[in-house]
């Protein structure tokens, strides 16, 4: 994503000031590798730690406020709001990952090398991603010009439908993922005597307070927004597993307060880049609107 916003300034001719910030940001590579390097296996342990059951219902949580969010935000807002949802579902996604793999590998006899397998995986495409980033931040602006770059010519090329390929793939794993969660959910929760009359209004009121403070984001900053989602997600799952699971899921449900921040803290600059990306076409609706009424005006004048 980084790559992509950074690309997309580079085109802008009236953006080389966030460029510039985002070159300044790039000439330390050896702290930025170290810092990558302990948050993915920091992630990795955190994700080894929260239970197949917890993470099943982050990634159903998950997946019902991304939809509701879509539903209210409308076609117009639709693609901003996925920027949105992408920014913030990193932790997610790797509860659905997690979850699918355990779903898949259910009964194997050597599942524990199925995650090694997954985790080597993940270490090579993020460390690919890394060098992809470190090389666009120093060179892309000399190299898109010169032409003489295979990176950087395919990144001109087809730069612009690598956000839209990103969703798409993040789509398809909590589509994946949200089956497993599903399966899991009904085997160790809904499978017992009445338990359908306990989880209905509880899922009916979710539902409610999600959409309620969608509409109280609006007037929030960034980080009172962040603060408030990831305390009304978690703190929504803490009061279940307080009610109907088990102290294990108690403390997974501590550990991914964990996850969610050690996700969602570097992230800072995505959300403050999508957010006044935003407040920028909000403003260029408005203008556009008010002189639409000054022609009509005219018009009937």
């Amino acid at each position: 994503m980084r790559v992509y916003n950074f690309i997309q300034a580079c085109s802008d001719s009236d953006t080389q000031s966030g460029s510039k910030k985002s070159l300044s940001s790039s000439r330390k590579p050896l702290r930025r590798k170290w810092r990558a390097a302990l948050q993915f296996w920091f992630l990795t342990c955190v994700l080894s730690l929260v239970g197949l059951r917890v993470s099943s219902l982050i990634v159903l949580e998950f997946s019902l406020r991304a939809v509701s969010a879509l539903t209210s935000a409308g076609l117009d807002d639709g693609s901003r709001g996925l920027e949105l949802l992408l920014i913030q579902s990193q932790f997610s996604l790797g509860c659905s990952l997690t979850c699918t793999l355990a779903f898949i590998h259910q009964g194997a006899p050597h599942s524990s090398f199925g995650l090694l397998l997954a985790a080597g995986l993940s270490w090579s495409l993020a460390n690919y991603s890394s060098s992809l980033w470190s090389h666009v931040a120093r060179l892309f602006p000399l190299h898109s010009t010169d032409r003489y770059c295979g990176k950087c010519i395919s990144l001109v090329t087809s730069g612009h439908t690598m956000l839209a390929s990103l969703q798409r793939v993040v789509i398809l794993a909590f589509a994946t993922a949200a089956v497993a969660s599903t399966t899991t959910v009904y085997e160790h929760f809904l499978s017992q005597k009445d338990a359908i009359k306990f989880w209905t209004p509880l899922t009916l009121c979710y539902t409610m307070l999600v959409a309620y403070n969608q509409e109280e984001q609006q007037r929030l900053t960034v980080t009172e927004t962040l603060l408030r989602t990831v305390v009304l997600r978690l703190g929504g799952l803490l009061v279940l597993m307080l009610a109907v699971g088990y102290w294990s899921d108690v403390l997974h449900v501590l550990i991914a307060f964990l996850g969610e921040g050690v996700c969602l803290l570097p992230s800072q600059d995505l959300l403050q880049g999508a957010l006044q990306d935003e407040q920028v076409s909000h403003k260029d609706k408005q203008r556009s609107c008010q002189s639409s009424r000054m022609r009509d005006k005219v018009d009937d004048s």
